[in-house]
């Protein structure tokens, strides 16, 4: 491996900050920059990690602050819409024995965690920045920056996320698509009773949950058909999410009592996207949501993109040459694996839209999970 090889990673999310912290490791100089000046520091509400995400969160050296700073549990519960506890599962460890099935945490604690090991790592790190051209001779990627600077660069990780500009600046066209369902979703106080997910199938949504998230916290989500979302003012995303969530019994009273503040109520579609046939042009590679993005339904977004950065960093540093051949083996590779968990995804959503009352919802997850706990 040539570790005087230059990497740029466009995006500072969870794929962007692996990747840099992964080809650090290896001694190969990493740019990173992003667009957002606050580096995405205190978005979102929370996140539910599962066990293979936790696995790549070891390698990268910060399992001991997530496991410290979330909530761990290795079971999901099923209620009817007033409450009532239908099902327990044990969930499967599919980040191997030695380490919990499931821990949820605060979303911005993870990317603080994931952003002190980037610049542990002594990566260049640039906030407030984005790529305006990237411009290929076959050997390198010329990039340069809205700063007015460039840099020449070995390899080009494009990780910036489902809208991402530089997936269509090399040509790939495939956008996320809407799937028909939206959620909302808000981080709240957690009652002590809290100790796994619980979601109700049902009721005035197609689905409630929470997920506890810290000793204190968890966050809160219900899933709906999509809205136009010019059709609801941001000053009234408490009153909405309310509206539904105070229909849930169980836990939802305390919940919903703390829907007051529509800045901290969180609205968005499900969408599917899947990039086929490669992830790259030339030398610029997509990793994590610029490739692919599923609904929430398996909670496997952030492993996925994390598995991506893992893999990719293990091909490339063990690599003597980067070329085609290389970054097509890294499609191959990953889309084996990441194509069955979008369509069990974006399936089990269709399901609830279709109304269809007999599908085999356990049996689908069951298969998929057996799947991921495999290593990438």
């Amino acid at each position: 491996m040539n570790t005087s090889r230059t990497v740029l990673v466009v995006g500072g999310g969870a794929a962007g900050n692996a990747a840099t912290i992964l080809l650090r490791r290896s001694g190969i100089a990493v740019d990173l920059i992003e667009a957002k000046e606050d580096w995405n520091a205190t978005a979102g509400s929370g996140i539910t990690l599962q066990g293979n995400a936790l696995r790549v969160l070891r390698e990268l050296g910060v399992w001991e602050q997530v496991e410290k700073s979330g909530f761990g549990f290795g079971a999901v519960g099923i209620t009817a819409p007033d409450g009532t506890v239908l099902h327990v599962a044990e969930d499967l460890r599919t980040g191997g024995d030695d380490l919990p099935a499931t821990v949820g945490m605060q979303r911005p604690q993870l990317q603080r965690i994931l952003i002190d090991a980037v610049r542990a790592s002594g990566a260049t790190i640039r906030l407030g920045v984005r790529a305006t051209s990237l411009d290929q001779d076959g050997d390198s990627v010329t990039a340069r920056f809205s700063d007015g600077s460039e840099g020449r660069y070995d390899l080009v990780i494009a990780a910036d996320g489902l809208g991402s500009t530089t997936r269509a600046a090399i040509g790939i066209p495939d956008r996320p698509e809407p799937t028909g369902m939206a959620i909302w979703r808000i981080a709240a106080p957690r009652p002590a009773g809290v100790t796994r997910t619980n979601l109700a199938y049902g009721g005035p949504a197609y689905i409630a949950g929470y997920c506890p998230t810290s000793d204190t916290t968890l966050y809160a989500y219900v899933v709906e058909g999509i809205r136009d979302r010019a059709s609801i003012p941001p000053e009234s995303y408490a009153e909405e999410m309310r509206s539904l969530a105070e229909l849930y019994g169980g836990f939802w009273p305390e919940i919903t009592a703390h829907i007051s503040d529509p800045a901290k109520v969180n609205y968005t579609w499900f969408d599917r996207m899947l990039v086929e046939g490669s992830w790259h042009r030339g030398r610029v590679i997509l990793v994590g949501d610029a490739a692919h993005c599923c609904p929430p339904t398996l909670a496997q977004g952030a492993a996925l993109s994390l598995e991506d950065a893992w893999v990719l960093a293990q091909m490339l540093t063990a690599a003597d040459v980067w070329d085609d051949v290389l970054f097509q083996a890294y499609y191959e590779r990953r889309i084996q694996r990441v194509r069955p968990v979008v369509e069990a995804s974006v399936q089990i959503g269709q399901w609830q839209l279709d109304g269809v009352r007999d599908a085999d919802v356990p049996g689908l997850m069951g298969r998929t999970m057996t799947m991921i706990r495999e290593l990438p």
